[in-house]
Parts: C-alpha cells; structure tokens; sequence
C-alpha cells in the first residue's frame, strides 16, 4: 500500500490510496490546496462543526430531559424527586387533567350535536314517508272502491248458477219427499180392532154393523 506524505506549514497529511480509491484524485489535491491557501476557511469549517457538536449535545441533553419528564407523568422514577419538584409534577397533572377533562367535554358536546342533528333528519324522513304511505293507501282504497262499483260478468253468472242449482235441489227434494211418502190404501171388507177398553170396543162394533148392513144393501 502506497503512502503520499505532504508537508505544509509543519503538519503531516497522510493519504490512503485504499481510503480514496473511489475518489477522484483531482478532488483531493483541489481540496488540500484549497485549505493551504485559505487558513480562514478551514477555521470556518472546524468552527461549524464545532457548532453543529454543541448543537447536537444540546438536543440530546433536551431529549434525555423529555424521556425523564415523560417517566415522571407516568408515575415512574419518583424517588429522586424533592417536594417542590412533586409539588411542580402535581400541578402539570392537574392542568393536564382539567384540559383532558375540557376536551373530553367538548367532544361530547359535538357528538351530541350530530346526534341530534341526525335525529332530526331522521324525523323529516319519517315525515316524509307517513305523507306517501298516506297518500298511496287512498288512492290504493279509491282504486278498490272503483273496482267493487264495476259490474263483473263471473259475479252475474256466477248468481245465476247458484239460483238454478237451489232450484234444482229444491225441485229434488219436492221428488224425494213425494217418493217417500207411502200410497194411500183402500180398504175394503171386514177389519176386525183390537180395544184395550170398552169405548173402542162399542166403536168397533158400529163399524161392524155398518159394514154388514152396506154389503146386505
């Protein structure tokens, strides 16, 4: 491995090859001169980075202090802490919680207020609707009674099969009740009755002697 050592104004710069291998060699020595010739520069430079050291420091320190306040608000790491610096968490609490409690409030209110607000869109709907429910059930009803003043040919017809089929049965049963009745007999001659007391007994023999005497004429 080659090594290329220069001296300016007592001090030594030792180059890589391997470092700078990707590294244009023009850059380099353009660089190397602009810092020979121009001292102010370099000093700028290394007053910037000294800036930008300090200014990350500064952060980090922030942040540690953020990470220790966080711990502090959730109930950790509370045994260092004197009774004013309890009494200063205390009081963050408490502003924290009354501003939670404010806009847990607030978010209450609002979500009513849409609530309401869609009950009343809902009523207007409702509304809306009873209005065409109303309007379509009596024209459906003025429709159905239209219907019922029409005079249907199949009721006529229909009035007509019934009369003539009672006709039918009427005339059926008169048939029926005159088959059933027994036909009339005549009797002719003697008949002889049986009394069970003494008036049937006197009846039957004037029916005797009216018959005798008939046969005899």
């Amino acid at each position: 491995m080659k090594r290329v050592a220069c001296l300016s104004e007592g001090n030594l710069f030792i180059f890589e090859i391997y470092i700078y291998q990707f590294c244009s060699i023009t850059k380099t020595l353009e660089r190397y001169q602009r810092c020979c010739l121009n001292p102010q520069d370099n000093c700028g430079e290394r007053d910037q980075t000294q800036s930008w050291y300090q200014e990350v420091s500064k952060l980090k320190a922030k942040f540690e202090a953020l990470q220790r306040t966080q711990r502090h608000l959730l109930g950790e790491d509370l045994g260092p802490l004197s009774v004013k610096e309890l009494q200063n968490l205390e009081k963050q609490l408490e502003g924290a919680l009354a501003q939670a409690r404010q806009r847990k409030t607030q978010v209450m209110m609002e979500e009513m207020e849409e609530l309401r607000r869609k009950e009343r869109h809902l009523g207007d709907v409702n509304k809306e609707l009873k209005i065409k429910c109303s309007l379509e059930l009596s024209s459906f009803e003025a429709e159905g009674q239209g219907l019922r003043a029409l005079p249907f040919p199949w009721a006529s017809n229909a009035s007509e099969e019934a009369g003539s089929s009672t006709f039918h049965h009427v005339h059926h049963s008169q048939l029926n009740h005159m088959d059933c009745e027994p036909d009339p007999v005549l009797q002719i001659g003697y008949h002889q009755y049986m009394a069970a007391d003494g008036a049937s007994g006197s009846r039957s023999m004037a029916v005797e002697s009216n018959i005798i005497h008939g046969w005899g004429l």
